[in-house]
C-alpha cells in the first residue's frame, strides 16, 4: 500500500486500525476545544490565563485544519471504483468528487469550525459544538442528526431548487428597490442594503430597519411579501417530505432506551389485526402491561395513542432491539393478511425462530426468571409443527379453529354461540391456574373438582402439565392430580392464581 493508501484508510475506512485511531484523536481534540471554550470566559480578556487559552485555542484550530484538509484531499470519489477515466478526465473527476464531498453536510460543519482561525470570524468557534453530530454510539439503530445529514443529500436537488427560487426572489426584489430608491431613501445606499432588506421582507421577518419610501417601492416590497408567503410554503413542503422519517426514528430510539420492561410486544401487526388489541383490552390493563407494535410498516393513522409503535422488521436480529423483546413478557406474532397463507406462516416461522435465536445470545434473556413466552398465529395446519419447532410456546390455528367451529355447528345446532360466548372475556371463559395452596395432593380428579367448585365456583375440565404442555380434558374421575398441575376451569374470572 503507498503513503496515499494509508491515509485513505485512516480517515475513511471505519474497518482500518488507523481510522480508530485517527477518530479517537479527533474526539480528543474536540472534547480539549469544547474545554477551552467553557473555560474562556472565566478569564478577564488580556490576562495570562486569557492568552494562554487562546493559543491552545490556536493550535486546536490548526489541527483541525489539518484533520479537514487531509479528509478532503484523501477522499476517493466512488465513480473512479467503477470506471477507467482518462488523466485529464480523471483529473475533473477528483477535483469535482472532493468539491461535492467537501460540500456535504457534515464536512460543511467541520469547515465552518476551522473558519474560526480568521480573526474577524472568532465569534464562530461555538459553532465546533456541532461536531458533536460525529457521534455514532449514542443512537444505536437511527441516529437522528445523521438522518437529518442523510436527508439533506438525498434530498439535495429540491433542496438546491428551494434555495435558488429564494436567492432569485432576493437578488430580483433587492436589485429592484436598490434601483428604484437609491437616490431617494436614505436608509438604502449600497446594493448589499437592497439584498438585505428582500431576504428580511421575503421571510416575513421584517426588522423594519430598512422600509420603502416611493410607491413603487412600495409595490416592489408588496410583491415581495406575497413571493414570500408562497417561498415558506415550498420549504415547508421540501422539508416536511425531506425530514418527517429522519424526525420519527428519535421515537425508535426513545423506546429502545427507555426502561419498558414486562410489556407485550405484538410483532405483524396490521390494519387487519385491530381486533386482536380490542380483545386484548378486555384481558390485561393497558396502564399495568404496556403493548408495544411491532412492523415494517409505518404507524398506522387509525391506531390509538396508547400503543407504542416500533418500525422495523422482526425477522432480522439485529433489529428486535428495538422494541426491547429481550425485556418483554409475551410476544404475540400474528399472520399477515396480505399475502397467501404459506407465505404469511413462512414470516411467522421465521420471526419466532429468529427470536428464539436472539435470546441464545442476549445477556439479559439469560438473567430472566421465566423465557420470554411466544405464541404464534398459524393460517395453514400443515406448519403448525413448524412453528412448535421453531420454538413456540403456543400456536392458534386461527382459521382451522373458525371451520372446525362452523362445521360442528351445522350438526350440533347452538355450539357456536355458545363457544363464541365461552371464549369472551367476562363470560364463562376458560383459563389456566395451579392447585389451591390449601389443597393436599396428590388427590384424585373428582376430588380436586368438588374442592375447587366448593371453594370458587369454577367448574374443572381437565389438567395439564406445565413441563410438557400435555393437557388432558375430561379425564377419568379417578385420575391422580400431582403436586404442581395445572387446572383447565371454566369461570368469569381467573379465580386461581396466574402460574
Amino acid at each position: 500500500m503507498t503513503a496515499r493508501d494509508h491515509l485513505h484508510a485512516a480517515f475513511h475506512d471505519p474497518r482500518a486500525p488507523a481510522y480508530r485511531v485517527v477518530e479517537s484523536i479527533v474526539w480528543t481534540l474536540i472534547f480539549l476545544s469544547i474545554a477551552v471554550l467553557i473555560a474562556e470566559p472565566f478569564f478577564p480578556e488580556g490576562s495570562k490565563g486569557d492568552l494562554v487559552l487562546r493559543r491552545v485555542d490556536r493550535v486546536l484550530l490548526w489541527l483541525f485544519a489539518i484533520e479537514v484538509s487531509t479528509r478532503i484531499l484523501t477522499y476517493r470519489p466512488p465513480v473512479l471504483q467503477v470506471f477507467t477515466k482518462p488523466p485529464l478526465g480523471r483529473l475533473r473527476t477528483e477535483i469535482f468528487g472532493r468539491i461535492r464531498f467537501a460540500l456535504t453536510p457534515m464536512m460543511l460543519i467541520d469547515i465552518v469550525t476551522v473558519l474560526a482561525l480568521v480573526p474577524a470570524l472568532r465569534g464562530l468557534r461555538a459553532l465546533r459544538l456541532l461536531r458533536l453530530l460525529r457521534t455514532r454510539k449514542f443512537f444505536r439503530y437511527a441516529n437522528p442528526f445523521r438522518g437529518l445529514m442523510h436527508a439533506f443529500e438525498e434530498d439535495r436537488l429540491l433542496f438546491t431548487f428551494a434555495f435558488s427560487v429564494l436567492g432569485v426572489e432576493t437578488i430580483l426584489g433587492g436589485l429592484s428597490l436598490f434601483l428604484v430608491e437609491r437616490f431617494s431613501n436614505p436608509e438604502i445606499r449600497t446594493l448589499g442594503d437592497g439584498l438585505w432588506w428582500a431576504l428580511v421582507t421575503i421571510t416575513t421577518v421584517g426588522f423594519g430597519d430598512i422600509t420603502p419610501a416611493t410607491t413603487l417601492g412600495r409595490v416592489i416590497g408588496g410583491v415581495m411579501m406575497v413571493g414570500g408567503l408562497f417561498t415558506l410554503a415550498l420549504f415547508a413542503g421540501v422539508i416536511g417530505h425531506s425530514l418527517l422519517h429522519a424526525v420519527l426514528s428519535i421515537r425508535e430510539e426513545q423506546f429502545r432506551m427507555s426502561g419498558y420492561v414486562n410489556h407485550i410486544v405484538v410483532c405483524g401487526y396490521e390494519l387487519g389485526s385491530g381486533m386482536l388489541l380490542d380483545v386484548l383490552s378486555k384481558e390485561i390493563d393497558f396502564e399495568e402491561q404496556r403493548v408495544v407494535l411491532f412492523g415494517p410498516y409505518e404507524r398506522p393513522r387509525q391506531l390509538a395513542p396508547e400503543f407504542m409503535w416500533v418500525q422495523g422488521d422482526p425477522t432480522k436480529e439485529s433489529e428486535l432491539a428495538k422494541a426491547r423483546i429481550a425485556y418483554s413478557s409475551t410476544v404475540i406474532v400474528t399472520g399477515s393478511r396480505r399475502v397467501k397463507p404459506q407465505q404469511a406462516d413462512a414470516t411467522t416461522i421465521l420471526t419466532v425462530f429468529t427470536i428464539r435465536s436472539a435470546m441464545t445470545k442476549n445477556l439479559a434473556a439469560e438473567q430472566r426468571k421465566k423465557p420470554v413466552r411466544i405464541i404464534a398465529e398459524v393460517l395453514d395446519s400443515e406448519n403448525v409443527q413448524h412453528a412448535r419447532t421453531a420454538g413456540s410456546d403456543e400456536v392458534i390455528e386461527t382459521r382451522r379453529v373458525g371451520y372446525s367451529l362452523l362445521a360442528h355447528t351445522v350438526v350440533y345446532p347452538g355450539v357456536a354461540d355458545a363457544t363464541s360466548r365461552m371464549v369472551f372475556a367476562g363470560n364463562q371463559n376458560l383459563y389456566v391456574g395451579p392447585l389451591p395452596k390449601d389443597m393436599t395432593a396428590p388427590a384424585t380428579f373428582d376430588e380436586v373438582s368438588r374442592q375447587v367448585h366448593a371453594s370458587t365456583g369454577c367448574l374443572v375440565i381437565g389438567v395439564r402439565d406445565p413441563d410438557s404442555g400435555k393437557e388432558e380434558i375430561n379425564p377419568g374421575g379417578d385420575l391422580l392430580v400431582m403436586p404442581g398441575t395445572e387446572l383447565l376451569y371454566l369461570s368469569s374470572k381467573p379465580h386461581l392464581a396466574s402460574a
